[in-house]
């Protein structure tokens, strides 16, 4: 169904391409604009849902793709513009991959999916990822200069959350799965 929170949602995840365009013709200030926009809608679509009990199944899948396609390009394209290390957006991707590569396995193997919900790890790393993307694009459009030490100290704490977060969701996973395995 699609209503006001879902058209949100499909507006951030139209807004990818976009910020993308932009981060690679150089044009840093209209990505920025584009990813803070991006980010309004993730908090909008939200409270819309919840305030006008408007939640549905479509929204709950479409919401944490849009974040984590916003996310994941924009790590993508920082780490190669050489904006954020190499390593950081390795890590970033991998996670990432890893959580669907699990979700995946259950569904195929197992037959099951494991259930999808946000840990607190996760939604600290989320937070750190947010908040690091975001000094970025703020520095490169030229509206607020970071030193290089914040920087650091902001790759590194993104670092930990990303880690930390990925050996979480896996120990879940793993959890999980020997508890199915129990049960049959």
């Amino acid at each position: 169904m699609i209503n006001i929170p879902n058209t949100l949602t499909l507006l951030r995840i139209i807004a990818v391409p976009i910020f993308l365009t932009m981060m690679v013709e150089d044009n840093y200030e209209a990505a920025m604009w584009i990813f803070l926009a991006a980010g309004a809608t993730d908090a909008l679509d939200g409270a819309v849902a919840r305030l006008t009990n408007s939640r549905t199944n479509l929204g709950a899948h479409l919401d944490p793709l849009a974040d984590k396609l916003l996310l994941l390009s924009s790590f993508l394209v920082l780490g190669i513009l050489g904006w954020v290390p190499m390593w950081l957006m390795i890590l970033v991707i991998v996670r990432d991959a890893i959580i669907l590569g699990g979700f995946i396995f259950s569904a195929v193997l197992v037959g099951r999916s494991i259930p999808m919900a946000p840990s607190f790890a996760g939604k600290v790393t989320t937070f750190t990822q947010i908040v690091l993307v975001s000094l970025v694009m703020l520095n490169l459009a030229g509206w607020m200069p970071i030193g290089s030490e914040l920087l650091l100290g902001c790759f590194v704490a993104t670092g930990v959350a990303t880690a930390g977060s990925g050996i979480d969701y896996v120990r879940q996973g793993l959890n999980w799965y020997s508890q199915e395995l129990a049960a049959d």
